[in-house]
């Protein structure tokens, strides 16, 4: 039994408009590491999950996640969707499971992964704690 209220011409259209890249949260991280004077590559195409963006020199491959796509566990990723719910539970679990297997083979390649999580970005000491990951002076972007 189908629950979404838009039909699926509307629904289409609506996931339509969601951004894949340059999203708000991937331009401000992009902003900070560009006011730091650190390059970086966008795409990542040929590493595995595609890297929102890659820093070659230095081997580190960043991710930007949205919380409620990734299945981040804070209050906006543990939100659940109130129509399609199966469907939805089952997608982010996709998503978590492919997220978790591209960190494995960067990881085995070599790679430094950072995962920069959207609600994260909202802490007064977000830019300097990046930065500290990025040139591999931190352990974690959370705090």
């Amino acid at each position: 039994m189908n629950t979404d209220v838009f039909s699926p011409e509307k629904r289409s259209a609506v996931m339509r408009c969601v951004k894949g890249r340059d999203t708000s949260p991937e331009l401000a991280v992009r902003r900070i590491l560009r006011a730091a004077g650190i390059g970086y590559r966008l795409g990542g195409i040929g590493l595995p999950g595609r890297p929102d963006v890659v820093m070659k020199g230095r081997k580190v491959a960043l991710f930007v996640h949205g919380c409620f796509w990734h299945g981040h566990d804070c209050p906006r990723g543990a939100r659940q969707p109130k129509t399609n719910a199966d469907y939805w539970i089952a997608k982010i679990s996709r998503n978590r499971a492919r997220d978790a297997a591209a960190v494995k083979a960067l990881e085995a390649s070599g790679w430094r992964v950072v995962v920069v999580w959207e609600c994260e970005m909202r802490k007064a000491d977000f830019a300097a704690r990046l930065i500290a990951m990025v040139l591999g002076q931190a352990a974690s972007v959370a705090a």
